[in-house]
Order: C-alpha cells, then sequence, then structure tokens
C-alpha cells in the first residue's frame, strides 16, 4: 500500500464524500436559496467514469469508505450504475447514500442490488405543511414510504438526519424519538451549520443540541450507548428499552475537527480538504494519472486547517481565514 492520507496533524483519512450532482428536486431553506440557482451544466460535472477512476486511485492510498451526496444523487440517471462500478474496487468496503428520500421508495431495492451499504435520509419535520414549508414544496409521506423500503430492501442502519432549527422544528424532538422506540430507526440532530452566502440569519435559527436530551430526558430515561456502524462525529443514546438510538452531530458548539478522516469530491470535480473553508483544488484534468490524481489528494490535505471557525461565526467573532461561499448542495452535504 502508498503512504496513507494523512494530513500535517496526524489525522488518517479513509473516508471520501462524492458529490454526483449539485442539482435537487427540494430547495431546503439551509441548503440553496428558493430561486436563482445556478446549476453546472452536464459538461461540467464528472462522469461516473471519472469518478471510478479518482476512487480507484485513492484505495490504494486507505480510502474504505464513500458516501454519495449531491444535491439530491437520486434526480441523476443510473445511480445504481454508479454503485455497481464503486463496489467492484478492492478495497472498498462500505458505499453509503445521502439523500432527501422522494425518490427512494423506486429505487431501494436496485440500489440494494448494485451495492449500496447503507442510507440516511433527510427528514426534518413530520408534519405535512411544515415539511412543505422547508423544503419549499416537498412532501413528508414520500419520504416515510422511502424508509418502509429502505427497510424492506435490508439496508441497516438506516438513520434519519434532522438539522435542528429554532422556532422552526424544535417542538418536533420527541415526535423523531418515539420513532426510535419500536423501529431500529438511528435519529440524528445536526446543528444548524453556516455554510455558503447565509449571512447572519442563520444565527436566529441555531439551537445547540442539549435542548435534545433535555427533551428526552423529561419523558424517558436514556443512556449513552456504543458507537452505531458508521457513527462518524455522532454522540450516541437510546432511550431504555429501545429498538433504535439516537446522536446528536454538533459541528458548531462541539466541533469534532479533531477526528476528521474525511475529504469531499464536489461534482464539478474539486478536492475540499474542509466544509466550511473555501480551498478547492481542481483534480478533473488530472484524471487517468493515479499518481497526479494521488499528489493532488496529498497536496490538498497538506491544506487542510486543524479546526473551522463556526463557533466564532456563531459569536460574531473575527474568523482566521475565507468561508466557502458555495451553497450546501454544490459542496456535497
Amino acid at each position: 500500500m502508498e503512504s496513507k492520507l494523512m494530513d500535517p496533524f496526524g489525522r488518517i483519512h479513509d473516508y471520501l464524500r462524492i458529490s454526483v450532482t449539485d442539482r435537487c428536486n427540494l430547495r431546503c431553506v439551509y441548503c440553496m436559496p428558493e430561486e436563482g440557482m445556478q446549476f453546472e451544466p452536464t459538461e461540467r460535472i464528472l462522469s461516473y467514469e471519472e469518478i471510478t477512476s479518482i476512487v480507484k486511485a485513492l484505495a490504494p492510498l486507505g480510502i474504505r469508505k464513500l458516501r454519495l451526496t449531491g444535491g439530491e444523487p437520486l434526480v441523476r440517471k443510473g445511480l445504481d450504475q454508479l454503485i455497481a462500478m464503486l463496489s467492484a474496487i478492492p478495497g472498498i468496503e462500505d458505499i453509503a447514500l445521502t439523500t432527501n428520500g422522494i425518490y427512494l421508495a423506486a429505487y431501494a431495492d436496485l440500489l440494494k442490488a448494485a451495492g449500496l451499504t447503507r442510507v440516511n435520509i433527510s427528514l426534518d419535520s413530520l408534519k405535512p405543511e411544515r415539511f412543505a414549508s422547508i423544503t419549499r414544496g416537498g412532501k413528508v409521506q414520500r419520504v416515510l414510504d422511502g424508509i418502509k423500503a429502505s427497510q424492506k430492501a435490508g439496508f441497516h442502519p438506516i438513520k434519519l438526519n434532522v438539522v435542528l432549527m429554532k422556532g422552526v422544528n424544535d417542538d418536533e424532538v420527541e415526535d423523531f424519538l418515539r420513532m426510535t422506540l419500536d423501529e431500529p430507526i438511528h435519529i440524528r440532530f445536526i446543528e444548524y451549520m453556516p455554510i455558503g452566502d447565509s449571512g447572519d440569519g442563520w444565527r436566529s435559527g441555531y439551537l445547540p443540541l442539549e435542548h435534545v436530551l433535555e427533551t428526552c430526558g423529561a419523558s424517558w430515561n436514556y443512556e449513552s450507548c456504543g458507537e452505531v456502524y458508521g457513527n462518524g462525529p455522532a454522540d450516541s443514546y437510546r432511550i431504555k428499552g429501545a429498538a433504535g438510538t439516537f446522536g446528536l452531530i454538533h459541528p458548531v458548539s462541539s466541533h469534532f475537527c479533531g477526528n476528521c478522516n474525511r475529504l469531499r469530491l464536489t461534482a464539478d470535480g474539486n478536492i475540499k480538504p474542509c466544509l466550511y473553508w473555501s480551498d478547492e483544488f481542481n483534480v478533473r484534468p488530472l484524471v487517468g494519472d493515479d499518481k497526479a490524481v494521488q499528489g493532488l489528494f496529498y497536496k490538498a490535505l497538506g491544506a487542510k486547517p486543524e479546526t473551522h471557525d463556526m463557533v466564532k461565526a456563531l459569536n460574531g467573532q473575527q474568523i482566521d481565514g475565507t468561508p466557502t461561499l458555495r451553497n450546501m448542495s454544490q459542496i456535497g452535504g
């Protein structure tokens, strides 16, 4: 094996998040503006063959886990073909998908057969009208149908990602927790992050995740539990006797940069060492030259900072670099 993907702070990177598109069938309030988005033309988006070539170059360096993101990955045709290509690469052990779930009922079986390992489904409200407001038009029942289809297809674990927003969905915490009682569902509450040109408005929606533990403790006894497979940065808990778990992901109030093991590849072929900062390295011109691809990933890792400054941004303090102006949908969630 070649030298591992280690950054200047000794962090080993074995996880690549791959955005396959910047397009989406929803317009979630924290992900992209309601209108005016300029999407990349098709010719600027990495082909499935280019993505596969990049991963083949990285597998000998220790990349083991992949996550396909967007935008919404399932708006791109033939995603199962990419999954089959990636799952055939020696060394790749885990391929996960982050999706809004709208198309999942139709594709769950096909994705599973192609080699997809796990699914993370975004679900920020269980109330139809509120869900439609947050997503600007989405139908929550389609996501719930997608969850059932994923269970039937045999995906495990199934994780639901809930971006918690003050005054928007913070009154639904108990409803989400109830979902874990009888089903092996893993709810992950995520702090609202200042990604993209969000201005200062995000501060009014930011809510520390202690709110989840307070809400849970008022109705149930809960305990800290072991890591759910692929858990990443979540602190995991279980209501005593429950079939599922819930986790807290707090990138702002208690960042997990010290354990970061991930790199990002945008749909237009840029390596992002850190989600928050603007640094990007365009790998697309090098595709097909494995040594050059590997060299650029090493260069990107060399530029990876020790931490981000989201908490400074929250507190209105001066930050030490240039945050990205790309929306989450353009980077890959």
